[in-house]
């Protein structure tokens, strides 16, 4: 059973990407503590706002979700859409937070205060560390401990009304093994295939027909904005270099520049002694780190000093070294005190939000290899760079040329091995191997080619390094096209009509047949050839052929069960001449269970959006413009 067992994953998969299983994906330490903006506010949900900050926090979250089915490629994101859903987001959870404060749903201080005490990352020795919980606090950017219990009681009350329907859906063994009967079923099927190429002989389409046919259908004759355009490519080998080898002059400089590098990306050892405010006042904290500070000054070693005096667990045993310090994690009075202070000075007490601190600054100590052992590869270095800037001095004259000229063709006059190439009808979500480009889409669809820009674009860079111009020809905007835009494709829809009716109306006799008659003797007296195809699930079929074939009759003994689909310039004759519902009986206990599991969870998924969408309905909503 192993193609059901890809069926529990890939059929309810796809169905069970819904609004809540997003919803909690997106809760994140900013969704807990970023909500309470209220300059700028765009909504208001039962008299609650919704600001632009939070807005753009909760969209930028979901547009990250959403990269990651388009390759990262951000020109294929319907972005108006994606804020939508983002704001449907933050009003489901402000509706439920509502809810379930009106019900009870809530932990006490007492028990929240418990579950954080016992959180093993909060511990030392055993023990509750209210030095580790505060670290925490300050790496996580939240104020303080209030902040975080009042946040984490809003995760836990959303997440106890949203398991309410999520955990306990009414799920009957009747409604998994319907569905278990459904997806397993397996039918015999008998294809024909009749070419529609001889019924289009001879066919005729009126200017009357066509005006018809668009005047009943205008809105399906609907177009995607695209583009005809022209562009050229060019990669450095195209470009002639100078193979000269580098001078020593320009190694030594290579080297130098390599040199001051290194030394300049070299982070600065900072130690420290912080006196945290936890358990004394200002004041006490003040004179503490002082009395350090005094002992520092007499000659005492910082090491020492950061031992006896430091509330930082992680580094008062290791004399004060902070194991990484990265500008903007300690604020910036800490960050304004490293960059004041010379090699070996230390500073005295400064306050901070997190206390007192006293910062000391050595210099890094940087390894820096010889001359000769880097050699080979300043040779390399410096001989890729000469090509680089030939070829980016190459694709500045291009450039000039191509912007100048209003032409593309003034390259591939310069550069041989080029010319200009044509894409007609190129959509924002067409796979091109340049022009699919971001860069490149960029330049093509945006609101100065929809108001008319026709001009070469300048040069673009690709990610493999090469260099293309575009320039668009036309531009064929997204909406309902015209009668004479919509013409060719009206004429060929209505020759393909009619030719499908002709075959239809030469084989109605031989479909009425095998309602009434034994297959054996239909196809006798039938100049329909059917293949037997085999047996086949919902799944492997193509949706025009798996729509037809299943929503056949099961036929009788020596019957078939006989229907069409069309496909283009195709008709396909479908038989079922047996349905078996064997395989549902022969399903092991595990996998009806997973499959009840499934359905259960999109059930209460359901549940879930159907109680959020009731709330919505009943709630005061109001848009500020």
């Amino acid at each position: 059973m192993e193609s059901f067992r890809r069926l529990i994953k890939g059929w309810f998969g796809k169905v069970l990407l819904v609004l809540f299983l997003a919803l909690f994906a997106l809760v994140g330490m900013e969704g807990i503590f970023g909500t309470q903006q209220n300059s700028d506010t765009i909504e208001t949900v039962n008299g609650q706002p919704i600001s632009k900050k939070e807005l753009e926090q909760w969209t930028n979250a979901l547009k990250q979700q959403y990269l990651k089915e388009v390759n990262s490629d951000e020109t294929l994101l319907n972005q108006s859409f994606i804020q939508e859903k983002a704001l449907d987001y933050i009003v489901a959870r402000i509706l439920l937070l509502d809810q379930a404060k009106k019900l009870g749903m809530s932990l006490s201080d007492v028990q929240i205060e418990a579950m954080i005490q016992q959180q093993p990352s909060f511990q030392s020795n055993g023990q509750f560390s209210k030095e580790l919980f505060a670290q925490y606090l300050r790496n996580q950017g939240v104020p303080d401990s209030e902040s975080f219990i009042a946040g984490i009681r809003q995760d836990h009350a959303l997440k106890m009304i949203s398991s309410t329907f999520l955990n306990y859906p009414l799920v009957s063994k009747l409604d998994v093994q319907q569905i278990a009967d459904l997806q397993t079923e397996q039918r015999t099927l008998h294809l024909a295939s009749i070419n529609l190429d001889k019924y289009k002989k001879g066919i005729t389409v009126t200017p009357k027909e066509i005006q018809d046919y668009y005047n009943k259908h205008s809105q399906a004759l609907k177009q995607i904005e695209s583009v005809d355009v022209d562009f050229i490519e060019i990669s450095p080998s195209n470009v002639a270099t100078n193979n000269e080898a580098p001078t020593e002059v320009e190694l030594q400089q290579a080297y130098q520049k390599f040199v001051d590098t290194l030394k300049a990306n070299a982070k600065p050892i900072v130690n420290q002694i912080l006196v945290a405010q936890d358990g004394r006042t200002e004041a006490q904290a003040k004179e503490r780190a002082e009395a350090a500070y005094a002992e520092l000054s007499q000659g005492a070693s910082f090491s020492s000093i950061a031992a006896k005096y430091s509330d930082d667990p992680l580094s008062k045993n290791s004399g004060g070294t902070l194991a990484a310090y990265e500008k903007g994690a300690f604020g910036e009075v800490f960050d304004k005190t490293v960059e004041s202070l010379q090699n070996g000075q230390t500073s005295k007490p400064v306050k901070t939000q997190y206390g007192y601190q006293i910062i000391q600054v050595q210099a890094p100590k940087v390894d820096v290899p010889s001359f000769e052992s880097k050699q080979a590869e300043l040779i390399a270095q410096v001989t890729e760079s000469k090509a680089q800037n030939a070829f980016s001095d190459a694709v500045n004259g291009l450039n000039e040329l191509v912007v100048s000229n209003d032409a593309l063709d003034v390259v591939s006059q310069e550069i041989k091995g080029t010319q200009v190439q044509t894409v007609n009808k190129l959509y924002l979500g067409s796979q091109h191997p340049i022009l699919s480009h971001p860069s490149v889409k960029a330049k093509l669809f945006n609101e100065d080619v929809r108001n008319g820009d026709r001009n070469a674009s300048s040069s673009i860079q690709l990610e493999n390094g090469n260099i293309v111009w575009v320039k668009v020809r036309s531009y064929h905007p997204a909406g309902v096209q015209t009668l004479a835009e919509a013409t060719p494709r009206i004429k060929k829809k209505i020759i393909e009509e009619k030719a499908l009716n002709a075959a239809k109306a030469e084989i109605s006799k031989t479909l009425a047949e095998f309602k009434t008659q034994p297959a054996s003797k239909v196809l006798t007296q039938s100049n329909l050839r059917f293949e037997n195809a085999g047996q086949f699930t919902r799944e492997k079929l193509m949706p025009e052929v798996e729509k037809v074939a299943f929503s056949l009759p099961t036929p009788k003994q020596g019957m078939w069960s006989v229907s069409t689909a069309s496909l283009p310039n195709e008709l396909i004759v479908v038989a079922v001449s047996n349905v078996n519902h064997d395989f549902a009986k022969d399903l092991q206990p595990d996998e009806l269970k997973g499959l009840q599991q499934t359905y259960a969870q999109l059930r209460g998924q359901q549940e879930l959006e159907a109680y959020t969408q009731y709330l919505k309905s009943h709630a005061k909503i109001k848009k500020n413009d």
